[in-house]
């Protein structure tokens, strides 16, 4: 039997990331305990905003990996809670910015901290060694399957 056969079941949670969701619940549990009103999705967004400002819509959907309706809605959302605000580019007004307000930057260091907390918790028990093949295992799944799309991209357009 290949080393890449799975059982029905063991696929399935491979694909439904069973152990990312135990991680986001986990997350979301330490943000309302904290008192804060964001959820994970929106905080995934503040996080890639907090290591670079101003970001377009489809530069924040590329590296948060979702699509622009999901985007808009959390931008939406965000913006609601007055943590970002759209700004028209200098350079072509069509383009939104998204930026961070004050109130955003005051929730970086508190929410990062229960970040780390929960990965503490999500990894106790797991060594370094163990950490680094799954995420190179990972990477080898990204890339098998992103591969073919980039180069597709490519050709069309």
């Amino acid at each position: 039997m290949p080393n890449n056969y799975f059982k029905r079941g063991e696929l399935y949670s491979v694909i439904n990331s069973v152990a990312a969701t135990a991680v986001q619940r986990r997350l979301q549990r330490h943000f309302r305990e904290a008192g804060l009103e964001i959820t994970v999705e929106q905080w995934s967004v503040l996080y890639h905003l907090w290591k670079e400002d101003s970001l377009s819509q489809q530069e924040l959907c590329n590296r948060t990996h979702r699509d622009k309706p999901s985007i808009t809605r959390l931008v939406d959302n965000l913006e609601k809670l007055g943590l970002v605000e759209r700004k028209a580019s200098e350079g072509d007004r069509r383009i939104n910015r998204i930026c961070l307000t004050d109130s955003a930057r005051k929730l970086q260091d508190t929410t990062i901290d229960l970040a780390n907390k929960t990965m503490a918790e999500a990894l106790i028990d797991v060594s370094k060694d163990e950490i680094e093949v799954v995420k190179k295992v990972f990477q080898k799944v990204y890339d098998n399957l992103t591969r073919e799309q980039a180069v597709t991209e490519q050709i069309f357009n």
